[in-house]
């Protein structure tokens, strides 16, 4: 074992170059409480990296992938809301735009409860927050319990929940709505357009765009669509981050599945605390079956994300395929014919999963919409790919899930750990270095090929785990009750 600053590495871990250089670009990532996605492009702390990054940084250090998720959960609101950045204050104001004079999160935010001793912004992310807190814990029970992670976590994750179930139940039907498209994580995708045409755009002049001094505008969103991103975003600060009242509201597929993977998660912190987790368990299945009922289409094989501010009062399908809609292949309750129905989907000629294309990209390959380099609108990325992984092996498709695993780890390799790639040849996008994806593939260099999860037929105890490919040591993947079955 060597050391390099503080972080452990192992070079003679799983095949050992891709580990030591994926660890290199954590720890150079790392800012002492948390990681940056990039240096350049992505300065301070984002909420679902965070969770992603610990998910690998666990392997590598325990304790460093816990410190990353406290640091997050400290900067939550009184409300429950984990914002969608927490600002480092070392980095000067125009390193990032929308910065932190932007958000006002500490004035603007104050009836919702923001913090005063630190600066974030006013929306969210995906919450794949609980299901992190409890890979991070399985990696080191006794650390955890040593220092109470749990104990400490758990209040919080339940307070995130709820906000979510309660305050962005924005279309009456169990499911939460994001109010901006950086809330779900896929900022440029094809999907907002129709629901961000509603939306009259900021003027150019009232913004500068630093994420061009570090990307080329062709891959980049347009000033437009920008413009209306800021539109947004102005209007939920002037209305105090109040809920319900904006021109956005839209239940996305992604941004739920990722709920119920956490709400399962969330259960198995309970038990781990002497709790009952059966009534969160129910919950996740509920939810399951409200996704099923609202976004499912079966005669496009897929998951569409619902507008809620359709003329009218309304609401409708977005009719947009998008990674996002093969992403509730992660939840163990999902009806079997659809999961099989899904796997089709993702093989075919819209993503071309193990045909194609290397990666599944982010957006139907023969869309009008579809650009392989443009942000969100068709380029492949680490972490819908790394959850798709995981949703394959979760439903049986080991060969599948195997041919996935292996192109996730060579374009990371080939890429220089980039932040997106070109989904037929693997052409490094966007920032190199980026925490997710090498903290991802440490995940995947952690597991051994062709490992079948384990579960449980029992129900809602089971444990879904590989055994890492070295060491005798376990990697655990979703870790869930089974029946069976941009960031702004």
């Amino acid at each position: 074992m060597t050391r390099t600053g503080s972080l452990v590495y192992d070079p003679a871990g799983p095949s050992g170059s891709l580990h030591l250089r994926a660890s290199r670009v954590l720890n150079g990532n790392w800012t002492g409480t948390s990681t940056v996605p990039s240096r350049g492009l992505y300065p301070h702390q984002w909420s679902w990296d965070s969770a992603f990054i610990a998910i690998g940084l666990r392997h590598l250090s325990p304790l460093r992938a816990q410190t990353e998720l406290e640091t997050l959960l400290g900067a939550q609101w009184a409300d429950g809301r984990v914002p969608h950045i927490v600002f480092n204050p070392s980095v000067p104001l125009d390193a990032y735009f929308p910065s932190p004079d932007f958000w006002r999160s500490s004035t603007a935010g104050r009836a919702a409860g923001a913090p005063r001793t630190v600066q974030t912004s006013g929306i969210v992310q995906p919450p794949v927050h609980a299901l992190a807190v409890w890979l991070v814990h399985r990696a080191d029970p006794g650390l955890s319990r040593a220092r109470s992670f749990l104990s400490r976590m758990y209040p919080r994750l339940a307070a995130w929940h709820r906000y979510l179930l309660h305050r962005r139940d924005l279309g009456g039907g169990g499911l939460a709505s994001v109010v901006h498209p950086w809330e779900q994580g896929m900022d440029n995708s094809p999907c907002w357009d129709a629901p961000l045409g509603r939306v009259t755009p900021a003027p150019a002049r009232s913004f500068r765009r630093a994420d061009l001094d570090h990307g080329a505008p062709e891959d980049r969103p347009t000033d437009l669509d920008y413009g209306r991103y800021v539109r947004l975003a102005t209007d939920y600060r002037d209305r105090g981050y109040a809920d319900g009242g904006g021109e956005f509201a839209v239940e996305d597929p992604a941004f739920n599945a990722l709920l119920i993977a956490s709400e399962h998660a969330l259960a198995r912190i309970a038990q781990e605390l002497g709790a009952a987790g059966t009534a969160r368990h129910a919950r996740a299945e509920r939810l399951t079956a409200a996704l099923v009922e609202r976004l499912w289409d079966p005669a496009e094989g897929m998951f569409f994300c619902r507008d809620e501010r359709v003329g009218g009062g309304g609401s409708s399908l977005i009719p947009e395929r998008s990674v996002a809609g093969l992403l509730p292949l992660i939840l163990p309750a999902l009806p079997r014919d659809i999961a099989a129905t899904l796997v089709r989907t993702a093989g075919g000629p819209h993503f071309g999963l193990g045909g194609a294309t290397r990666l599944a990209p982010s957006y139907d390959l023969t869309g009008e919409a579809f650009d392989p380099h443009r942000y969100w609108r068709g380029p492949a990325w680490f972490n819908t790919n790394w959850l798709l992984e995981r949703g394959l092996r979760l439903h049986g498709e080991h060969g599948r899930a195997d041919g996935l695993r292996a192109a996730l780890l060579d374009t990371a390799g080939e890429s220089g750990f980039a932040e997106y790639v070109d989904p037929y040849t693997g052409e490094a996008c966007g920032a190199l270095g980026f925490s997710w994806t090498a903290a991802l593939t440490l995940d995947l260099l952690h597991e051994s090929s062709g490992a079948a999860p384990i579960v449980s037929p029992t129900g809602h105890d089971a444990l879904i785990d590989t055994a890492h490919s070295t060491a005798g040591q376990r990697a655990f993947a979703f870790e869930t009750g089974a029946k069976g079955g941009d960031r702004g």
